[in-house]
């Protein structure tokens, strides 16, 4: 690193040696330009005062063999923000870290067996348990022995950079940068010295930035940040609690290592932690191609991010499970283009929900249509922003079975061809309410075999007026945020059509239990996807809308959701429509 000399008014090139343990005076300096007369000045500036007078600069930071911190973990990225406790016995080769508050614990126990052994701890909620903690072991291998997990990073390969002020605590700063192909990866370190003996140094805070030469972006970051450090700790924290027992890992193996150990791919100092071996997995199991080195590197981005989100939130001990899905790789914008509903302040033509008529209706506790024959099989949109005809035909599908007894199965691609004189958008978006004016005008709507494949795309409108079926004499908006109506109306009526707000990454990839997510809104300026309500129940004391989406059976539970109905959670009862046939 370039450095200006001392000399008068001049410049002059010096390389400083790099490597662990440099006495100070080794590390690269700051660059000043030093006007004559001013050596002193900014010898004191620099804080090169103690090198000029003969005393030596401290040796890299050293945080000791045994330590017990907290901090909290921050992914800007993913919207994660993370509370975390460790203990490392570097000597006894053992380490335990808990996450949340100790929602869930990780343990890495060097000594057992002959590689060492892992464990996760965490709660799981099953068809008849409810958050009973469970254990998880994990045997560590000759190629991946089990090693006690440091919560701060190994700082061989620092160099000091400088001193300065972060958050109100006088640090030095240190840093190392790595460089695999077009990936630099910048790594800075702020630590305390406390001063005095063999007291051992503070990690003060921890940031890392990735950039891309290839793309010209940052693509990573993420910061640790440590609110308590103290060298020493109570040996009976890497005891297991009394009386459990510890099964194998469930599922496949590849998010082995990341589940069991989820802060080593964060303090490491490798541009290729877990979460991006994982992606390799992703390609070969999805069968991708991608056009060229850049989509690669930018999926790999987007993929790593992901994973890393889904993680932290299944560690915060939500009422519902994330999951790694076919959506993993797809940026945010990809993401936004199936949420195609385009809600507007046009207002339709459909009958107010008359719910004094079903005042003496008693609904059933739960309702499950799918069990009746009158929902078709989840179907897969793919990056088009067509969930409004999804809903549609959704909700038609199921009229036509309470009317007829059989079930048929109606086209999408119709709806995106042809409903553009009624303001809807194909594959840029929609509303269900003017596909059903739609049909209502040209008597009916075609089966997806009579018309043709869905194609994922705007095509040209073509059709048979003989082969058309489903004739929509009305159709009814469901009064609005009324639980208790859209019970009844889904009661009475079939599978209803509603709108929801799916624009949360948790909702991309969530796979089970109930989906509760406070960021959500609920009114209509909120709701961006339509979806299929099939029924209601509930779930460990937890009422929800049984809802089917148009992203595939890869997504959530076979192409489901549970939705909560706690507060109109995303809106489900917002805007639900459902039609009346001829």
């Amino acid at each position: 690193m370039p450095a200006y000399s001392s000399a008068i008014g001049q410049r002059k090139l010096v390389r400083h040696p790099i490597g662990q343990g440099r006495r100070r005076s080794d590390r690269p300096l700051s660059c000043v330009r030093v006007a004559p007369g001013n050596m002193w000045t900014a010898a004191v500036f620099l804080g090169l005062l103690p090198v000029l007078q003969g005393k030596p600069f401290a040796s890299t930071p050293d945080f000791g063999k045994l330590y017990h911190v907290k901090g909290v973990i921050l992914l800007p990225y993913a919207e994660i923000k993370e509370p975390f406790e460790a203990w490392y016995d570097l000597q006894g080769a053992r380490s335990r870290i808990d996450y949340y508050h100790g929602q869930v614990s990780t343990y890495q126990l060097g000594q057992e067996k002959p590689w060492g052994l892992s464990y996760k701890i965490t709660p799981e909620t099953t068809e008849t348990e409810v958050n009973v903690m469970k254990c998880f072991q994990l045997n560590g291998t000759k190629q991946e022995p089990v090693v006690p997990q440091g919560a701060v990073p190994n700082v061989d390969g620092f160099q000091f950079i400088r001193k300065e002020y972060f958050a109100g605590r006088l640090c030095e700063v240190w840093q190392n940068v790595t460089v695999e192909g077009h990936k630099k990866n910048t790594y800075t370190l702020w630590v305390t010295r406390p001063g005095g003996g063999d007291t051992p140094d503070t990690p003060w805070h921890y940031e890392m930035m990735g950039y891309n030469t290839l793309l010209g972006s940052h693509y990573d970051k993420y910061v640790v940040e440590y609110r308590a450090f103290e060298p020493q700790l109570d040996p009976s924290v890497f005891v297991l609690p009394e009386g459990m027992t510890c099964g194998s890992f469930p599922g496949p193996g590849a998010e082995h290592r990341l589940v069991a150990n989820p802060i080593q791919d964060l303090v490491h100092t490798s541009p290729r932690g877990h979460a991006h071996r994982l992606f390799g997995d992703f390609v070969k199991k999805h069968q991708r191609r991608y056009g060229d080195e850049k989509e690669h590197e930018e999926r790999e981005h987007a993929f790593v991010h992901n994973v890393r989100f889904i993680h932290s939130m299944n560690r915060a001990g939500l009422s519902y499970r994330l999951a790694l899905n076919h959506l993993s790789d797809r940026t945010q914008a990809e993401l936004a283009s199936m949420r195609g509903r385009k809600g507007t302040k046009t207002p339709n033509r459909g009958r107010p929900f008359q719910q004094e008529l079903y005042a003496a209706v008693q609904v059933p506790d739960s309702l499950d249509w799918r069990l009746y024959g009158a929902v078709t099989p989840v179907k897969d949109q793919a990056i088009c922003g067509s969930c409004w005809s999804f809903a549609t035909t959704g909700a038609i599908e199921g009229a036509l079975f309470l009317k007829t007894g059989s079930i048929m199965v109606l086209s999408q691609q119709m709806l995106v061809d042809c409903t553009w004189g009624f303001g809807n958008n194909g594959c840029d978006g929609g509303e269900e309410w003017r596909a059903y004016e739609w049909v209502m005008k040209h008597g009916g709507i075609a089966t997806a075999e009579s018309y043709g494949n869905y194609m994922g795309m705007n095509g040209l409108c073509h059709y048979n007026q003989s082969k058309l079926t489903a004739h929509i004499q009305s159709y009814t908006n469901v009064t609005s945020g009324d639980v208790d109506a859209l019970k009844v109306a889904l009661f009475k009526q079939g599978p209803v059509a509603v709108s929801i707000d799916a624009s949360h990454r948790s909702f991309v990839f969530y796979s089970n239990g109930v989906y509760y997510e406070p960021a959500c809104g609920n009114q209509m300026e909120d709701l961006d996807h339509a979806v299929l309500a099939v029924g209601y129940g509930v779930l460990d004391g937890e009422p929800y809308w049984l809802v089917k989406n148009s992203w595939s059976t890869y997504w959530g539970n076979d192409g489901y959701v549970l939705m909560s109905m706690k507060d109109n959670n995303c809106g489900v009862a917002t805007d639900a429509t459902y039609v009346t046939l001829a």
